[in-house]
């Protein structure tokens, strides 16, 4: 009868990439002669570990979650304890209500991801998509600007102390309106309603 396990190994942090890729591969041998599943397989990479083992600070995790006969668990077991790169191993039973919930989500995000690829794909150009296509893109309406008048700013009185040559004059602005976009309002400063407090 097969049963949910996880099993989580600590391996050696100074062993090649290929030595744990054998290791992997040897588990999941014994995962498909014994008839069983590998669900899922996280590998959280090195991290420190709560004490040293054999002088290293440091250790390789790996969780496997499966679906295993009683046969399976005793080999897998049994290869991971004369593995001498296996610092520590524990193989738990799961709730099997817990895993067919996480079994149903996991199906459920796959199918939801594949939807959303297949609308993706069905979707017509958008109008940034249609300009490269040398089509007219989709005008802004009118409605989603802001016309903002700017008043022009008069020429100030010249100082009476200076002289004709250093008399500093303005020039007005000409009256014309600013368009913002929607997004400029919102990112746009809050107006200061006191002038004099901020002087003071």
């Amino acid at each position: 009868m097969s049963r949910d396990y996880e099993l989580g190994f600590i391996l050696n942090p100074e062993v090649s990439e290929d030595e744990t890729r054998s290791l992997l591969d040897r588990i999941e041998h014994i995962v498909a002669n014994y008839g069983s599943q590998t669900v899922k397989v996280n590998q959280w990479g090195r991290r420190r570990l709560a004490y040293p083992i054999d002088r290293h600070r440091d250790g390789y995790y790996i969780f496997i979650d499966m679906i295993l006969t009683p046969e399976a668990v005793a080999e897998i077991e049994r290869t991971l304890r004369v593995s001498e790169i296996v610092f520590r191993y524990m193989m738990k039973r799961r709730d099997p209500k817990a895993a067919q919930k996480e079994r149903e989500a996991r199906a459920a995000a796959a199918a939801a991801q594949a939807e959303a690829a297949a609308n993706q794909a069905e979707t017509p150009a958008t109008p940034i998509e249609a300009e490269g296509q040398n089509e007219t893109p989709v005008p802004v309406e009118a409605a989603s600007r802001v016309e903002i008048p700017v008043t022009p700013v008069e020429a100030e009185s010249p100082v009476e102390d200076k002289t004709e040559a250093e008399e500093v004059t303005a020039t007005p602005i000409a009256e014309e309106a600013v368009v913002l976009s929607p997004e400029e309002i919102e990112s746009a400063p809050p107006a200061v309603e006191n002038p004099e407090a901020i002087e003071a």
